[in-house]
């Protein structure tokens, strides 16, 4: 009994040996396959590579590869090209060399190309210099896709701006003010300089040359000028620093030459980076010496619709409210038509701005300054603002007789008008009113504290829009509206710079720079798409039947056409 115990035992051990023993798969690098397998076949079926890929297939290219001369050696394929750089993007991969990589590491890289692995320097020409021009026309095709499938409406719009650091030195600027005031420098040491000719005559009892002209400071008069002052000098005793002021003149028409090439650069603009002349010193959210130093941005501007991006700008000035026009005319020129209706913040709203808006027949939900203001004030519950009668916005105004009248119902007859013209070149109409008497008046103190009769200035025509977006605004669908461009608008700008960590451009000048930002749109609008599209059906990614769906339709239309 004891050794059968001992026999039993010894076998479980010996079955349990056999159970633990390892096993595995079959490696070996050097294996043959006799049918090598498909590179589709290593692609999920609704992976966002194949949405790139049936995207850019139904474009047309040809005024892209119209820009392609013949003769030569043979060229990588356009569309080819168009398809890595917008995938990339979309991956977070922004660097040529990256995507250079990707091409030769990366499977979807590698399928999407087509096994091909053009360098960085095939990669970067094409997108700074072959899409240059052409890239908005395509952005505007994906978009048109969208609406034919009920994806996005483009007659809604909200509108919003931020800033994006450009490719250049935080610390080689060009300031327009510098400018002007080494200009007045000259200027002033100049006329020092031919004051000191008149004393060194007037001491000798000589004639006096004629004084040259000092108003126009150009290169040329100022060469002028040193000239005579020379001459006059040339055998007079001369002070020490005197004559080394003149010797240090001659470089002023150089650096006023200088000082007009720069001028032009600036072309209105208050500075301009020396790396990235195009660029202006903004201030930026992303400030990295937390002072407040100014950095070279581009102020972006973007349409969007449910998050989808409809159109994009670039700007080169800090202020909205001057690119407003311009980014609804190019939205004109991509689609043929303005929206419906915009909504915006108080960035944008200005006079001249509600005018245009008007004439283009777009309802705008678009912020005055102080909105926000004098709805906070409304709710307040002890002396609210908005019921103090000495404020200007409270005077009663009749605008049959064109009067206003002051708290204590005194008249203040309108006494002129005046212009004020904007930086854009907008004439506002100003009227002036002015109380008759205000001497005694028991409620001096509270209505103004200035010497003499009350005066107060009123930009009707401003005030009218103003009373036509706070109706707007405080409705129902204003409401609406206001609350969804929080998340519409700038959750797009939240997705860009924090999602996507996109805080600098890669390229450098104006028409590059909105290349790139292009292509950052275009991968956000395909990323939105993947997640409103959802899970394949059947097995199929639903763009992909989407997009045949598509070419059917077409082929139908031409052959109706034809018949």
């Amino acid at each position: 009994m004891y050794f059968r115990l001992i026999f039993i035992y010894l076998s479980m051990k010996k079955k349990q040996k056999l159970h633990n023993k390892v096993t595995f798969k079959t490696y070996n690098q050097n294996q043959l396959l006799l049918i090598p397998p498909s590179w589709d076949s290593f692609i999920e079926e609704n992976h966002p590579v194949r949405i790139v890929n049936r995207i850019v297939d139904q474009l047309d290219l040809k005024p892209l590869i119209a820009t392609y001369e013949g003769g030569g050696s043979s060229s990588y394929h356009p569309k080819m090209l168009l398809k890595v750089l917008v995938y990339g993007y979309l991956r977070n991969i922004y660097s040529s060399r990256k995507i250079e990589m990707a091409l030769k590491e990366n499977i979807h890289f590698m399928w999407l190309s087509g096994l091909q692995c053009p360098d960085h320097n095939t990669i970067n020409d094409f997108r700074s210099k072959r899409l240059e021009g052409q890239f908005k026309s395509i952005f505007t095709q994906v978009v048109l896709l969208l609406v034919e499938e009920g994806l996005v409406d483009i007659k809604d719009v909200y509108t919003d701006g931020t800033k994006i650091e450009a490719n250049a030195n935080r610390y080689t600027f060009v300031w327009a003010k510098a400018i002007k005031r080494n200009k007045e420098r000259i200027k002033k040491q100049l006329e020092e300089l031919w004051t000191y000719v008149q004393e060194v005559y007037q001491s000798e009892e000589s004639q006096v040359p004629e004084r040259p002209n000092f108003e126009a400071i150009s290169p040329e008069q100022v060469e002028a000028t040193i000239n005579s002052i020379n001459e006059a000098l040339a055998d007079k005793n001369i002070e020490k620093k005197k004559a080394d002021k003149l010797k240090y003149a001659k470089r002023w028409p150089d650096k006023l030459r200088e000082y007009e090439a720069q001028e032009a650069i600036l072309d209105g603009r208050n500075s301009y980076s020396k790396t990235d002349t195009d660029a202006s010193f903004m201030r930026n959210k992303e400030d990295y010496m937390k002072n407040g130093q100014l950095t070279p941005c581009y102020n972006i501007q973007f349409s969007t619709s449910d998050k989808f991006v409809v159109n994009y700008t670039i700007g080169q000035t800090t202020s909205d409210t001057v690119l407003y026009q311009a980014h609804m005319e190019s939205y004109n020129e991509q689609y043929g038509f303005y929206p419906d209706s915009d909504t915006a913040d108080a960035g944008y709203g200005s006079e001249e701005n509600y005018e245009y808006l008007e004439s283009k027949e777009i309802e705008a939900f678009v912020k005055y300054s102080y909105f926000h203001k004098e709805e906070r004030d409304k709710r307040k519950k002890k002396n609210p603002p908005h019921l103090n009668p000495s404020k200007k916005d409270n005077l009663y105004y009749n605008a049959q007789q064109d009067i206003l009248y002051c708290p204590i119902g005194q008249p203040m007859p309108k006494v002129y008008e005046k212009q004020n013209k904007t930086k854009t070149g907008y004439v506002q109409i100003l009227s002036v009113y002015r109380a008759k008497n205000c001497v005694g008046c028991p409620m001096r103190g509270a209505c103004h504290k200035a010497k003499g009769n009350r005066e107060v200035t009123i930009n009707h025509n401003l005030e009218r829009h103003k009373a036509k977006a706070r109706e707007k605004l405080t409705s129902e669908l204003g409401r609406k509206k206001r609350g969804q461009r929080c998340v519409d608008v700038e959750g797009t700008f939240g997705q860009l710079k924090h999602n996507k960590g996109y805080r600098r451009f890669l390229l450098r000048g104006k028409e590059k720079v909105e290349i790139e930002l292009g292509l950052l749109a275009l991968s956000m609008n395909i990323a939105r798409m993947g997640s409103k599209l959802g899970a394949p059906v059947d097995g199929v990614c639903p763009i992909g039947s989407v997009l045949r769906q598509n070419e059917a339709k077409k082929g139908d239309n031409r052959v109706k056409t034809a018949s």
